[in-house]
């Protein structure tokens, strides 16, 4: 294991946590101005000059969506893509995506060969090795952006349509998720406008929270055989959503109480049930039976708030992260200066799983 990555963070004291993070976590405003043009290059590219050539009738784009630690609002400062969901009008259903999905995704890398043969811009892409493959990696840079931005794109069914202040969706469109989900979270990205406004209508210090504490994961080295995981970043942000919903939901808190919370929950990952009611609930037979289901499996449950096929984390070694999180609730980040450890919030580890 290595601990070197997170030295700075571990000596800092308690009071200057919040410091820590403005000065070496939070993304400048330069960084955010080049992430934003690029992302309107890529979003002016798909809507007009991606599929004019296409097949007729050509995929006609519906909407883009910045998703990611960029659309959340909680990126780093360093090593933050950009994640982009292209919603088109030739997915009509669920499967119409699985199926084609690998066509839209050769197309839409051909036309960035061409935009880069043309001068409109650099582009490096990267090779998937997967049959059908789900998303697009490249980098890129132009005229108006000087560093290179690094994009997932991913193509998705509309699943939504057009989310309005205080949407919800209804019953049906997840009892169709059930219908046509071969596994979990298969179809997620159809959901990621919905993943996103949980996190970003969060107050700015929460999103602060879940920096440093993505921060501290991805100093994190495990020793992993072959074909273990650690838990997705994203396990990780809704664990911190948690340990602030169920702990403060103070606007303004002890940055040291939130940090030291999760690592405390990461502890008790064999006892975590966490799931939201905010998009989905127990209301509906189909649904409830689907949730109560989930919720019958092996902890760690992190149900994913917009995607009930999702538990994120599932399988991963969460033993590993949780001894890293045990040493660093020893260090300076999580010690009073008399020495006493900062006490976590009063958070429950173990919801009631059933309705």
């Amino acid at each position: 294991l290595e601990k070197q990555g997170c030295l700075d963070l571990y000596q800092t004291p308690i009071k200057k946590l919040d410091k820590f993070i403005m000065d070496n976590l939070q993304p400048d405003e330069n960084f955010l101005k080049q992430a934003r043009r690029a992302i309107d290059t890529i979003g002016d590219f798909l809507r007009h000059n991606c599929f004019r050539d296409s097949t007729p009738p050509p995929p006609r784009v519906l909407k883009v969506v910045k998703g990611g630690s960029l659309g959340k609002g909680t990126a780093l400062k360093a090593g933050s893509d950009a994640d982009i969901v292209v919603f088109l009008t030739t997915f009509k259903k669920y499967k119409d995506q699985e199926e084609n999905r690998k066509l839209i995704i050769e197309e839409i890398r051909k036309r960035l060969v061409e935009c880069q043969e043309k001068k409109q811009f650099e582009v490096h892409i990267t090779q998937s090795e997967q049959e059908n493959p789900r998303v697009l990696s490249f980098k890129l840079r132009s005229k108006t952006i000087e560093d290179y931005v690094e994009f997932d794109l991913l193509p998705a069914f509309d699943a939504l349509g057009q989310i309005t202040a205080g949407y919800r969706p209804s019953p049906q469109v997840y009892i169709d998720l059930f219908n046509n989900c071969s596994h979990g979270g298969a179809f997620s990205t159809c959901f990621t406008e919905l993943q996103r406004n949980f996190i970003i209508e969060r107050p700015p210090k929460l999103k602060s929270l879940i920096r440093l504490v993505k921060h501290w994961y991805k100093q994190y080295k495990g020793q992993l055989q072959n074909g273990e995981s650690l838990p997705p970043k994203y396990a990780l942000e809704l664990l911190t959503v948690y340990a602030w919903e169920q702990g403060s939901q103070e606007p303004d808190f002890v940055m040291a109480k939130g940090f030291c919370t999760v690592l405390w929950l990461i502890q008790k990952h064999e006892n975590l049930c966490v799931y939201w009611t905010k998009n989905y609930d127990f209301e509906n037979e189909t649904l409830r039976s689907h949730l109560e289901g989930q919720l019958r499996k092996p902890r760690p449950i992190i149900l994913d708030p917009a995607d009930p096929t999702m538990i994120v984390g599932l399988g991963s070694r969460w033993d590993l992260v949780a001894e890293e999180a045990a040493w660093c609730s020893a260090q300076e980040c999580c010690k009073h200066p008399d020495g006493f450890l900062v006490q976590p919030w009063v958070v429950p580890v173990r919801e009631r799983c059933t309705k």
